[in-house]
């Protein structure tokens, strides 16, 4: 579909191209093992909350009569203090591009985002104390921003502010402009929440090493989204959440990678019996556990890794590559869909064009999305609205169809029209 130098195209061209699409789409089986995927509600916030899988409802029903009701105690013994590892590693195996041994699964993200900038920040002050900077993007995601004040203000240490540019997020001359000799840590975002910019890890990564300080990533929309490299780009610590493109559910935990060059030297300040080196021992004294043990605290969250295990299996099944394929194309459809049927009406794409540079989620600009979110959720089409004017579409490659894309935009368009 080509809309340059032609008029529109028709409801019905744009539905057979779909149609189309989706015929030929290799991962297109996949759409029917997500609840939901049957009715016509058109589900555009994937990138928020990944519906859940069919298998999932059966797995959690076996999980209660079983592994929880006919085991009981035991299951802690027999496989449940095992989980928060052996998750971690198929998460680094599937979707993260890590080693086994550097990802653990536990707490939320914003508690391991904690855990993890306040011990990075420490070990670099106390190496060397004139590092008390901080670096973070005054767009990142507010939990980011929030905890970086919380740290500065409990440890002594300064915010250094990045102005990234809302539509192309932080680049690598901006990164350089904010690190040196006072850089303790650097957090940032792999994919911006609000424009869905991809931002290049491995150069970014490589910035904050030049200028000696510790990297920490936030991969919540990108986990799962898009292929990573955390061990090859050189990453020191990353969190992501596991609710989003890995379909954990509302509030599953997320995970935390630490390289394993790092884990003896870093101190996690949340201090837990589940960290300690001898769990059942109840000793007097803290003494840190071994490796990605040291960075739990409390008791695993057993039932909440259930969702999460079967979309990392089905991840692992159809492959990384797969699934950015798919993303990439359901993006770049959408936004031939915007520039054909809402440039007219005023709205702009606020997300990278260029798909090297764009996440999963394209975000579309006008002054009235607010309102236009409000009116498609009561039509049972579901994005989501972020400041300033953005409207959300979150296509998550393995539960989203090309047709779901178009039948979602003519009504975003129909909106816009019905508020004129």
């Amino acid at each position: 579909m080509s809309t340059e130098g032609a008029s529109a195209p028709t409801l019905d061209e744009v539905r057979a191209e779909a149609s189309a699409l989706d015929a030929a789409d290799p991962l297109r089986a996949h759409r029917d093992a997500f609840v939901g995927s049957e009715t016509p509600l058109v589900y555009f916030d994937g990138n928020s909350l990944g519906r859940p899988l069919r298998v999932t409802a059966e797995h959690a029903a076996a999980f209660v009569r079983e592994d929880w009701g006919a085991r009981l105690i035991r299951g802690w013994d027999e496989q449940w203090m095992a989980a928060p590892f052996a998750v971690g590693d198929d998460i680094a195996r599937i979707a993260l591009g890590a080693a086994p041994g550097q990802t653990v699964v536990g707490d939320s993200t914003t508690v391991l985002l904690y855990k993890l900038v306040r011990a990075a920040f420490d070990f670099a002050h106390a190496a060397d104390p004139d590092r008390v900077e901080i670096v973070v993007d005054r767009d990142n995601f507010p939990t980011d921003r929030y905890v970086v004040e919380g740290i500065a203000a409990e440890r002594g240490g300064v915010v250094r502010w990045i102005a990234a540019d809302l539509a192309a997020g932080v680049t690598a001359d901006a990164l350089r402009a904010a690190v040196g000799p006072r850089t303790a840590v650097v957090l940032l975002s792999h994919i911006a929440y609000r424009s869905g910019y991809l931002a290049n890890a491995a150069a970014l990564t490589a910035i904050a090493h030049e200028a000696g300080a510790l990297i920490v990533w936030d991969l919540c929309h990108s986990i799962g989204a898009v292929p990573i490299s955390a061990d090859a780009w050189g990453f020191d610590l990353a969190v992501g959440c596991t609710y989003k493109y890995l379909n954990g559910g509302p509030g599953s935990p997320a995970f935390a990678y630490v390289a394993a060059r790092h884990q003896s030297a870093l101190h996690q300040p949340v201090q837990g019996w589940m960290g300690a080196a001898d769990v059942f021992a109840m000793g007097p004294e803290y003494a840190s556990g071994p490796g990605m043990r040291r960075f739990l605290s409390g008791t695993p969250p057993i039932t909440a890794m259930l969702g999460m295990r079967d979309m990392l299996a089905l991840i692992e099944s159809v492959g990384m590559d797969a699934v950015r394929e798919k993303s990439v194309a359901l993006t770049e459809f959408a936004i031939r869909l915007t520039d054909a049927w809402l440039a007219p009406l005023g709205v702009t794409v606020a997300s990278p064009r260029d798909a090297a540079q764009r996440g999963g989620h394209v975000t579309l600009s006008h002054p009235a999305m607010r309102a236009v979110t409000a009116r498609l959720w009561e039509q049972d089409v579901i994005p989501d609205y972020r400041d300033p004017g953005g409207l959300r579409i979150g296509l998550s490659p393995l539960s989203t169809s090309f047709a779901e894309v178009a039948d979602g935009l003519v009504k975003v368009a129909a909106a816009l029209r019905a508020l004129d």
